[in-house]
């Protein structure tokens, strides 16, 4: 008696092993699907309410851009959040095609520093900023923001007006603006495969 007692045990263990096994594998599973979602929906947002959004969101944001990889993991970003809406509407004058007119939420403007940048390879920092860039075009849309990339770098007419009207010193270089806020509008999701764009092993 006291075997089959013993196998039972060992049988009600194993099947519990199992059942989070398949636990653990749906979760991953769906954790994969939300992600490759994301990547495949998101779409840039031209037009906001103008609802305004929490300080952990943008954090959020933040803290999805800081997560991105770079080179010898020198992390040469800097980001300017834009919330006061005076500044909002200069960056709309400014910078037409910023969206910053349309009632964002806020903008955030990804930027390299050129203090970390790796010497001798210091164009890095656009490889790298442009990823964390990213990263806060993906987790917008993840939490149900809308935002665009609108570009500043390399066109250094931009950029330097950027740098004066947000006070950066000449270090710290504006690869972009990027609106975030309430989507106003729910553009259409564009299917951008293209099997012509792929090539294996050689050209």
């Amino acid at each position: 008696m006291k075997k089959i007692a013993l196998f039972a045990l060992i049988g009600i263990v194993l099947m519990g092993c199992q059942k989070a096994n398949v636990n653990e594998n749906q979760n991953v599973n769906m954790e994969q699907d939300l992600i490759i979602n994301c990547m495949r929906t998101r779409v840039s947002v031209r037009a906001f309410t103008g609802e305004k959004i929490s300080e952990e969101q943008i954090q959020t944001l933040l803290q999805c851009a800081m997560a991105a990889p770079s080179a010898m993991n020198h992390q040469p970003w800097a980001f300017i959040v834009v919330t006061e809406d005076s500044i909002l509407e200069q960056l709309g004058q400014e910078f037409p095609y910023s969206r910053c007119d349309q009632k964002p939420a806020c903008a955030i403007i990804p930027c390299g520093d050129l203090t970390k940048a790796i010497q001798g390879s210091e164009d890095f920092w656009i490889n790298d900023v442009s990823a964390a860039t990213e990263n806060i075009l993906l987790a917008a849309h993840a939490m149900g923001l809308g935002a665009v990339w609108t570009g500043l770098h390399p066109n250094m007419e931009r950029a330097t007006a950027a740098q004066q009207l947000l006070g950066l010193p000449e270090y710290i270089i504006p690869l972009c603006i990027v609106p975030v806020g309430v989507p106003a509008e729910q553009p259409e999701i564009k299917d951008k495969w293209n099997t012509d764009n792929i090539h294996y092993n050689r050209w």
